[in-house]
């Protein structure tokens, strides 16, 4: 792709500009190469971005240019664009809502390298229908303590609590451990119940796990970060490209994949990605039928909290 182009989708035109601009240095791939990307990848994304407000992370120069977050819609954005009044405490926007791959293609010719979606959909922003725990490396980098965490995480999630996940690398540093939830309870109880599983499991293991917030004070441990379940907080889309050399593409992965020595948060690019969903079937292609309560696995979590609780006097 180079220069200018008209891309048509179900009776929207998208109109796009600058292709041949060099958006990753290194790997001399373009803005239209990201477009392009976006285009392709749109079937399996979307089902992703739908029906969620969205933080666009915009790099109109490439990744080495500046950057900013652009949550209210521009004016200038066509009106076959779906937005969402959002309040907040700082007063009201109006948040982009992909629904379709016109309006990806759109947002990625707009500079937006990386959409970040909510944690909620439009119809009940206030209720999560998905849990998030974000873990990255520790200060030498070293991926092998994060795959670890991820499986412990899921194990505890699943083999104490009844909890059904799924895992991602970032495409960035770090894996995402994502639990799908029926939405039935608000930000506030979710996210109280992810910091009690995150407390739980760091103190089994305090040499290697920690809930501490401040850096400084991690020593080395993993943070165990469930920070992200909050109101009007953000995580990577599956399937965003960031703004890192290379063009790493966050992606879904099997539990059994973490077990590979080589894998890394980059392990995937735009140029790769495309082989790897030729020849495996998307590993979240059933994410949506499997909303939970955690309401059962609060009363396990309870029991299991009093129990060591009992064990440690």
């Amino acid at each position: 792709m180079a220069g200018k182009k008209k891309i048509h989708f179900d009776g929207k035109t998208v109109e796009l500009s600058n292709l041949g601009k060099i958006f990753f240095p290194d790997a001399l791939l373009t803005k239209g190469d990201m477009v392009e990307y976006y285009r392709k990848v749109a079937d399996t994304m979307v089902r992703h971005t739908a029906g969620r407000p969205v933080a666009m992370n915009r790099f109109p120069d490439g990744i080495d240019g500046k950057h900013f977050f652009h949550k209210d819609v521009p004016d200038y954005f066509p009106d076959w664009i779906e937005t969402k009044r959002i309040e907040k405490e700082s007063g009201i926007l109006h948040q982009l809502v992909c629904n379709d791959a016109a309006t990806l293609v759109y947002i990625a010719n707009q500079g937006c390298i990386t959409p970040h979606i909510w944690l909620s959909r439009v119809n009940k922003l206030h209720h999560p229908d998905k849990l998030v725990f974000d873990l990255d490396p520790p200060e030498n980098g070293d991926f092998t303590p994060v795959r670890k965490a991820a499986s412990v995480l899921r194990d505890t999630l699943k083999g104490e609590l009844g909890l059904k996940s799924y895992v991602m690398t970032t495409g960035s540093k770090g894996i995402h451990v994502v639990v799908p939830l029926d939405a039935s309870l608000e930000f506030d109880e979710v996210r109280k119940f992810a910091r009690r599983v995150a407390k739980l499991i760091s103190s089994r293991n305090p040499d290697e796990y920690t809930i501490e917030t401040l850096r400084k004070k991690r020593k080395g441990r993993i943070f165990l970060d469930y920070l992200r379940n909050s109101y009007a907080q953000t995580s990577v889309a599956p399937y965003s490209v960031r703004a890192r050399p290379g063009a790493p593409v966050a992606t879904p992965l099997s539990w059994d994949e973490i077990s590979r020595s080589s894998l890394t948060a980059r392990t995937y690019t735009i140029e790769n990605i495309f082989r790897r969903l030729g020849n495996k079937e998307d590993p979240w292609k059933d994410f949506f039928k499997n909303r939970q309560s955690i309401k059962s696995a609060r009363n396990k979590l309870d029991d299991l909290i009093k129990k060591e609780d009992r064990d440690s006097d």
